[in-house]
């Protein structure tokens, strides 16, 4: 756990780390920790929008000889690629995988229930709403899937919400991350980013909590 959180506080060293020994395999590593963060279900805790910021920040320093083309379709691809595995898994193998304890073990029931009533509030918009998130995006195509959601209405919504969180991301990463202030505080806008994007997560979970509250009393 150590090391993930040096991981993403000091992202962009890792990925000059990284991109220095594997050079174009880079991006195919990239690529992975993107698709396995929402496809494997059982890893939401990895890095998204940090990682999307910090590896177009570096593709606009012509120093490291990265393509940002590159860095959105490998991004698209994954983030597309993997909510669709994560739809499948929640569609084919929800109500089998939920029922053995090991699976319980390894997911965060309070993230998966919370996911469960983010959707049912908000509906289909959700989808375009949850890859903001950290978390509860990972767990939204599996809830959507489970609730009985069609696939071709989810892909639908889920396009858009991969093509603007990808342009949105790396579009601030690429005309942002090499100001003097963001590099010399680079650290700092990974926490902020991280914070922005738990904001919503936390004020429904708080707005959740209150209801329940109230109801109990009344």
């Amino acid at each position: 756990m150590g090391f993930l959180i040096d991981f993403i506080l000091h992202i962009d060293t890792h990925i000059i780390q990284i991109v220095n020994t594997f050079g174009n395999w880079s991006y195919l590593l990239l690529f992975l920790v993107i698709f396995i963060e929402t496809g494997a279900v059982i890893l939401p805790f990895l890095p998204g929008d940090s990682l999307l910021f910090a590896a177009a920040a570096l593709s606009a320093n012509q120093n490291y000889h990265l393509s940002i083309e590159i860095f959105i379709l490998v991004f698209l691809i994954a983030c597309i690629g993997g909510d669709s595995l994560n739809f499948f898994i929640g569609n084919k193998l929800s109500k089998k995988l939920t029922q053995h304890p090991w699976f319980n073990k390894l997911i965060d029931q309070k993230s998966l229930h919370k996911t469960e009533r983010f959707f049912e509030k908000h509906g289909a918009p959700a989808i375009i709403l949850a890859r903001y998130m950290p978390i509860i995006r990972t767990f939204a195509p599996f809830a959507a899937a489970g609730s009985g959601f069609p696939y071709h209405r989810f892909i639908k919504y889920n396009l858009i919400a991969c093509f603007s969180w990808v342009f949105i991301c790396c579009g601030a990463g690429y005309f942002f991350g090499n100001l003097p202030f963001v590099q010399e505080h680079f650290s700092m806008i990974i926490i902020a980013i991280i914070v922005v994007t738990l904001i919503p997560a936390v004020a429904s979970a708080i707005k959740s909590k209150f209801s329940s509250s109230n109801e109990e009393l009344d």
